[in-house]
């Protein structure tokens, strides 16, 4: 089966602020962007194993970005942006620290993905002292490396025993996923198996969506009818033609569910058997519980175009109760903002029938060609 491969961009554009702030927007090169917010985000006088593990988290968050297209499937003119609160803290124009330059230059080609998945992992991390997040804790892995931890080990603990490392990843310029000519019957190429991998995935979550077998790079008949229904479901024109507003709206939900399949884990500890309603929450709310809600707002989210993906910050902020808002309107509750016991019943079931069907479904087999490096190799030990 063909596949779709994950690259090294040579450069990386960046907005010096939040994504919606009149900000600048500068290009860089790729390693220089890993080597900019290293030094921005860690200690030079960290232990190596700890600074390796901190890169190649870095270095994956940073990927995931720019292969899932994430800002600029959104319109945006840039691949990620300088701020801590979404993505990664750069700062233009900053030195550099030597030992840190030299660690991101033997890591250029390499970074971390889920086994069994496509992409480069989404590597969420936090200081973990003032800031603690669901990821990696930077003093964390200080800790570790201390206790004689590999980077390999530091980053198996934080995001689980299924991590592993590409080396020698394929190193190109930025080019948009969109193939740049509509996608028909006929059409054929590794646009054709993108477009024919996406479909399939979120085929597993919309199951009047009929499944891509085999997936072959040939748009015959049956990409078609799976084109036509995708369409259908999302208020497209149901023409059974990829362009490039169904390959961008095809992209935003496949990265949607990715995302929420890594939530899994999440979804276990939250959701379980044993899980008990926490009280009512509201605007100025804060902790684990507020994390709670956030969570099962941003499976709703995948599935309710109406509710916007919140951060889960543990902060019952403006966006989160916009978000619980539109979530009560769609349950037919009164939107008050607040999470009492009927939100929070009306949520929980839903949630709870979101994570039961993801995991009920098998992860992609597609792999990317690169070399996987496990468990015992001297590099990822």
């Amino acid at each position: 089966m063909q596949t779709v491969t994950p690259y090294i961009p040579r450069q990386i554009t960046v907005h010096l602020g939040a994504p919606d702030s009149y900000a600048e927007n500068v290009t860089v090169p790729f390693n220089e962007y890993v080597k900019n917010v290293a030094s921005s985000e860690v200690y030079p006088t960290w232990d190596e194993s700890a600074l390796r593990a901190n890169i190649l988290a870095i270095s994956s968050f940073a990927l995931n970005r720019v292969y899932t297209e994430f800002y600029r499937s959104r319109g945006y003119p840039f691949d990620i942006t300088s701020s801590t609160a979404i993505d990664q803290k750069f700062i233009n124009g900053r030195n550099i620290f030597d030992n840190i330059s030299k660690l991101v230059d033997g890591l250029y080609t390499s970074y971390i993905r889920k086994r069994g998945s496509i992409e480069p992992l989404a590597a969420k991390y936090c200081n973990g002292t003032t800031v603690t997040c669901s990821g990696m804790s930077q003093w964390g892995t200080q800790n570790l490396a201390r206790q004689g931890k590999t980077a390999g080990e530091i980053l198996r603990y934080y995001y689980g025993s299924d991590v592993e490392l590409v080396n020698q990843a394929p190193v190109r310029g930025y080019t948009p996923s969109y193939p740049g000519t509509p996608l028909r019957r006929g059409s054929q190429g590794a646009g054709v198996v993108q477009a024919q991998v996406m479909l399939d995935r979120v085929a597993r979550n919309y199951p009047s969506i009929p499944r891509i077998d085999p997936i072959d790079g040939i748009f015959g008949s049956g990409t078609e009818a799976s084109v036509r229904r995708f369409q259908q479901i999302f208020n497209l024109t149901p023409d059974g033609i990829v362009g490039r507003t169904t390959w961008y709206q095809l992209v935003r939900l496949y990265v949607g569910i990715l995302e929420l399949a890594e939530l899994d884990g999440e979804g276990q500890m939250f959701l379980g058997s044993n899980w008990q309603a926490p009280p009512s929450l509201q605007v100025g709310s804060t902790g684990v519980k507020v994390q709670q809600l956030q969570y099962m707002l941003r499976l709703m989210a995948e599935y309710v175009s109406t509710i916007e993906t919140v951060e889960m910050d543990g902060i019952f902020g403006p966006k989160t109760e916009e978000a619980v808002i539109e979530f009560q309107r769609f349950a037919g509750l009164t939107p008050d903002g607040i999470v009492g016991p009927a939100t929070w019943a009306a949520l929980y079931s839903r949630a709870v029938g979101v994570v039961d069907s993801s995991n009920s479904l098998s992860s992609l087999s597609a792999q990317y060609p690169g070399r996987a490096v496990q468990l015992g190799d001297s590099d990822f030990s």
